[in-house]
C-alpha cells in the first residue's frame, strides 16, 4: 500500500468485465463440426481478441488527445503539464521556497509509515507544513493495543521543538467487530485502552481506522451492528474530548476517523454516506477520506481521477448550502504521494506493483519515457517496456496533478490527508 496502505485490498471492482451471456449464443447448429468451429471462435475471441484489444484501446484511450493545460505560475516557478524525464531527474531534489512556509491555510494531516524511514526526515523537514501527523503504528487485536515499540519519542520531541503539528498516531481496529460491539465492557475497554495509551505517551489524539474492517465482517450490512458501530465512534470521540492535551490544556485529545470513498451514488450499506458524514459530525474532528486507488490489476489507469475526486465530494457534501460549508473543513480530502506501475500484456492477465518515488526516478532513468498528460483524470503517465518486452504504464503524482488537488481541496473547503510523505518526490512539500 513498495508498500501502500497495508490495511485494504485492492479494489474489488472490474470496471471493464465484458459480459457475454449465453442467450447471446443460441444459434441452433445442425452437425458437429459447427459446433467445434463455434467453441473454437469463442475461445479466440476470450483468450487472444478481447485481451489484445483492450490493451489497444487502454493505448489509445491515455495515449492520444492529451491536451495541455496553461502553465500555473507559483512562488516555485511554472507549473506545466508538457514536462520530459530529464526536468523531473534535474529537479526533483530542488525545494525552491522556504521549507517552513505553508502556501495554503486549511489544515494538512500527513501519515508517516515505520517500513519507510524517509518519512520520519520530511515531517522534520517540512514541519510547519503540517497540522496533524499520523505515525502507523498501532493495532488493537483481541483488547490488546499493540505497536508502542514503533513509538518514537525522540522523534515526538523533535517535531515538537520544531512546530505545532499534533501527533495522532494511527490505530487500526483489528478486534473481532461482533464481540467488540455487543459486549458492554469490551467497548469501554477498547476505548480506555487508546485513551490511556494517548495520556501516557503524551499524544494530541487518535486517527482511528475501523470502518474497512467492519465491511469486510459484514457487520456494516446488519442495521443493528452499523447503529452500534456508530454509536462506538460517538463514544470514543467523547471520551477523547473528556482529556486535555499535556501540551496545552485548552485544547482537548482528536478523534480523525478513516473512510473509504462510496462507489456509486447508489449507496450500499457497508458505503460511508452523507448520512454517516452527518451522524459522527458532532462526535469526530476530521475524517480522513482514501481518494486513491481508483484503478488496480484488472483495471489499469489513474490513481485518482479528479471528476471521480468532485463526483465523491459532491455525493458526501451536496452542490452547495450550509451544510456542505460545515462539514467540509472535517475532510481531509486524500492525495497519494505514491504511484502504480502496470503491467499491459496481452498474454496474460496483467498486474501492478506500487512505486515510491526512488523506483519512479529509476524508470525515468532507464526508460527516458515521454510523460503524457491525461487531462480527464488530471494525471501524468508514461508506458514503456521492459527487459522482457512487456507493456507497461506508469502512473505517479507530478507537481501539476498534486497542484490540483490542492486547488481542488481549496475550492471545497477541506484540508488534505497524504498517503504518505516518505513515498513522494522532496519538490512536492514546496506547494504545500
Amino acid at each position: 500500500m513498495a508498500r501502500r496502505r497495508e490495511r485494504r485490498g485492492e479494489p474489488s471492482q472490474d470496471r471493464r468485465k465484458e459480459r457475454v451471456g449465453p442467450e447471446t449464443r443460441e444459434e441452433k447448429l445442425n452437425d458437429s463440426d459447427a459446433s467445434e468451429r463455434k467453441l473454437i471462435g469463442i475461445f479466440i475471441l476470450f483468450f487472444i481478441i478481447i485481451p489484445a484489444v483492450s490493451v489497444l484501446v487502454y493505448v489509445y484511450k491515455y495515449g492520444s488527445g492529451t491536451k495541455r493545460l496553461e502553465p500555473v505560475i507559483t512562488e516555485r516557478g511554472p507549473i506545466k503539464t508538457d514536462i520530459n524525464f530529464q526536468e523531473i531527474l534535474t529537479e526533483n531534489t530542488n525545494v525552491a521556497g522556504n521549507e517552513s512556509q505553508r502556501n495554503y491555510d486549511y489544515p494538512v494531516l500527513a501519515y508517516i509509515t515505520p517500513w519507510n524511514s524517509k518519512g520520519y526526515e520530511m515531517a522534520k523537514r517540512f514541519n510547519s507544513k503540517f497540522t496533524h501527523l499520523s505515525p502507523v503504528w498501532y493495532d488493537l487485536k483481541s483488547l490488546i493495543l499493540e505497536g508502542r515499540h514503533n513509538a518514537d519519542k525522540g522523534w515526538i520531541s523533535e517535531l515538537r521543538m520544531r512546530g505545532n503539528a499534533l501527533i495522532l498516531p494511527r490505530i487500526v481496529l483489528e478486534a473481532f467487530p461482533t464481540e467488540l460491539l455487543q459486549k458492554k465492557k469490551q467497548m469501554d475497554k477498547a476505548i480506555d485502552l487508546m485513551v490511556t495509551e494517548c495520556k501516557e505517551m503524551e499524544y494530541d489524539g487518535i486517527v482511528l481506522e475501523s470502518w474497512s474492517r467492519w465491511a469486510a465482517y459484514g457487520v456494516l450490512h446488519n442495521p443493528d451492528l452499523r447503529n452500534m458501530a456508530l454509536k462506538f465512534i460517538k463514544q470514543l470521540g467523547h471520551a477523547l474530548h473528556s482529556v486535555t492535551s499535556t501540551r496545552n490544556p485548552k485544547q482537548q485529545l482528536q478523534l480523525v476517523y478513516v473512510v473509504g470513498p462510496p462507489h456509486s451514488d447508489a449507496l450500499q450499506q457497508h458505503d460511508f454516506g452523507p448520512a454517516d458524514l452527518q451522524s459522527l459530525s458532532g462526535s469526530v474532528d476530521g475524517f480522513s477520506l482514501m481518494t486513491y486507488d481508483f484503478s488496480g490489476p484488472n483495471n489499469p489507469g489513474p490513481n485518482a481521477p479528479l471528476n471521480w475526486i468532485r463526483f465523491t465530494l459532491r455525493l458526501l457534501l451536496g452542490s452547495t448550502g450550509n451544510n456542505a460549508q460545515r462539514l467540509a473543513p472535517k475532510i481531509f480530502l486524500g492525495i497519494n504521494f505514491y504511484g502504480n506501475d502496470f503491467i499491459l500484456s496481452e498474454a496474460g492477465s496483467g498486474g501492478a506493483g506500487a512505486i515510491l518515488g526512488r523506483d519512479y526516478l529509476s524508470l525515468l532513468e532507464k526508460h527516458r519515457p515521454q510523460l503524457q498528460w491525461e487531462k480527464n483524470s488530471g494525471e501524468h503517465f508514461f508506458v514503456y517496456f521492459d527487459d522482457n518486452n512487456v507493456r507497461h504504464a506508469v502512473f505517479y503524482p507530478s507537481l501539476m496533478s498534486i497542484y490540483m488537488r490542492l486547488e481542488e481541496a481549496r475550492f471545497w473547503g477541506t484540508g488534505i490527508s497524504i498517503w504518505e510523505i516518505g513515498q513522494g518526490l522532496d519538490y512536492f512539500f514546496d506547494l504545500l
